[in-house]
Formats: structure tokens, sequence, C-alpha cells
């Protein structure tokens, strides 16, 4: 008996032992520091259930993702155990030609964010999303997303690959459904990626359809020598004459034995010395007695010696519309 009881008690020692609190040492706050920590007010070792506030350095966040947050001295020790956890910024992800789609400012360690590429824009992979990590040194490798051209629509064609996608630079060889030719008057032809997308509309036309001479503008002509005939899907190109402006599509094609619509030229506006002298006025910044000016460019006045504006200050700086121009007055 007596026995039994020397080893109950040896055990209750034992426990009662392990039941006993310590205090904490000053806790090791790696990448972190106590908020307004100053030495000679702190005393350690400390009791259960003290706590103080902490903050931690830069890319760095706390427990509760929070500016600060608290640690506190528990039977086992400092809690949290890791005070103070690393993070990396959104700000320095640097996807060329891609984003970030999702609005946290910041990550923690191992965490994977989504990427998007740009619109027409692929990684090297061909692929449009993907994911980057948050690792100790910082992201995971970032990838470069690259301009690309998806299949394009054909009109009376159909292309000679299998590709979804292209990048720039590459060809796509198409040809046309039988009875019907290109703009060269071919029945095969191919078109390049470019920056701007493709080089080229992938167009046949019925090869019957001829065209006559292209339409005639005002102020303007096409730039090339003039045919009597025109084989479907061919172009020509306007141009204006000097001072007046291109409105409208610049190339047209012969599609189906007529012509598409051909673009304007806009009248400039004559800055005469007849016109400002009617509204006691003067070029500001020259002397000269007549202008030329474009559609939709900005000429500036003012008023001649002697004289003081009538219009608003804003009528001073006059815009050319069309060959029309509003001019401001002097008395």
């Amino acid at each position: 008996m007596l026995f039994l009881v020397q080893v109950i008690l040896t055990l209750w020692v034992s426990w009662a032992r392990g039941q006993e609190v310590k205090p904490c040492d000053f806790p090791e706050m790696k990448h972190g520091r106590l908020y307004r920590e100053e030495a000679h007010r702190l005393s350690f070792p400390v009791s259960v259930g003290t706590w103080y506030y902490y903050y931690c350095d830069e890319n760095y966040v706390t427990a509760s993702e929070g500016a600060w947050d608290y640690i506190t001295c528990k039977r086992d020790g400092w809690t949290p155990k890791l005070p103070c956890r690393q993070t990396c910024l959104k700000s320095k992800v640097t996807i060329e030609n891609g984003f970030i789609a999702d609005s946290e400012p910041l990550y923690l360690l191992n965490q994977k964010v989504k990427y998007e590429c740009r619109q027409d824009y692929v990684t090297e992979d061909g692929h449009t999303s993907g994911y980057i990590t948050c690792l100790q040194n910082g992201w995971s490798a970032q990838p470069r997303c690259i301009k690309s051209c998806g299949m394009p629509v054909f009109e009376n064609a159909r292309a000679k690959s299998n590709g979804t996608w292209f990048k720039v630079n590459d060809k796509l060889a198409y040809e046309c459904q039988n009875g019907y030719k290109n703009g060269d008057g071919q029945t095969m032809g191919s078109i390049v990626c470019g920056e701007n997308g493709w080089s080229d509309t992938p167009t046949c036309h019925d090869s019957t359809g001829k065209c006559g001479a292209p339409p005639v503008i005002d102020n303007g002509d096409i730039t090339t020598f003039p045919l009597s005939v025109y084989a479907p899907g061919s172009s020509v190109e306007y141009q204006c004459q000097a001072y007046y402006v291109l409105e409208g599509n610049r190339r047209i094609t012969c599609r189906d034995g007529e012509w598409s619509e051909p673009p304007k030229c806009l009248d400039p506006c004559v800055i005469s010395e007849e016109a400002m002298g009617q509204h006691n006025i003067a070029l500001k910044w020259s002397d000269a007695k007549k202008l030329y000016s474009r559609t939709n460019d900005y000429v500036e006045f003012r008023c001649r010696p002697g004289y003081r504006a009538v219009s608003s200050a804003s009528a001073f700086r006059a815009q050319c519309r069309e060959g029309k121009v509003e001019y401001p007055t002097c008395a």
C-alpha cells in the first residue's frame, strides 16, 4: 500500500511541475517591433496574459493582416508564433501587356494570383491568362504577353491552317472558293499578323464582276494611273489636293461590279485680309495677310491696334470647319 501511495505521489508531483506557468522572455520579433518600444519601460520576463501592440516592417503584415496587432504571452510562449508574415505587393507586378485583375494591394507568401493578358495578346505559349506566386524573394517569374492575331473571318475563302492564334510576323495562307478570286486576281493569297492586326482582310469575289473607272471626287484623285477596267477585288487609293482633308476610307474596292463608297476632300479655310479687316482683327502669331487652314485646325486672332474685343475671349481661337470659320469681332 505504501508503495502505491509513493507512486501516485511521484506522478502527481511530475504533473504539477508540468503545469507550472513559465514567464515569457522578450518576443523574437523578426521583421517587426513592439509598438513604441522603449527599453527602459519594458521589463522581461513577463507573466502569462501580458500583451503588447506591435507593427511590422515594410512588405510584411501582422497575423490579422493589418497595420498593427498585439502579441500575447501564453502558457506555451508568445502568440502568434509568427507575428510578421512576408508579402508581395501588387504594384511590383510588371507583366508586359498584362495586368492583375484582383483588387487586393498585397499577397501573402506562397499565395497565387491570377494575371490576364490585354485583348489580342497572349503568352508565349498561347495562353490569355495564368498565375504567378508570391515567393520568399518576391514574385515568381512573370510572363510576357505578346501581340497576337486570332483566326480572321474569311469571305468566300478558307484558311490553309488549323491554328487558332498567330504571333506578329506569322503568315497565314488562304485560298478562294471555286469561281472566286482575291484583289490581285489570284485564287490563293496570304496575310501577315502585325502590331495592328492582320495586314488585309482575306476576301474573294466573283471573278465575273469587273468594275469600270473609279469614281471622280472633288479636289482629289486616285494615286495610280486610272484603268478602264478593274478586276473583282481590285482597289485604288485617293489623295486630296493641298490643304484639303480626306474624310472616309482612303482605299476603295471593286466588289460585284461596283466600287465601294469613295472618300471626300473637305475644303480648307481661306483667312483673307479683307475678311479680317471687316472684323478689325489680325492673325495673333503672324503678320501674314492671308492664311490657308485645314479643316479642324485652329486659328488664333487678336484685335488690331486701337480696337478692343467685342467677342468673348474663346472666340479668338476659332476652328476651321469644312471651309468656314467664325471670326471674332473688335470695335
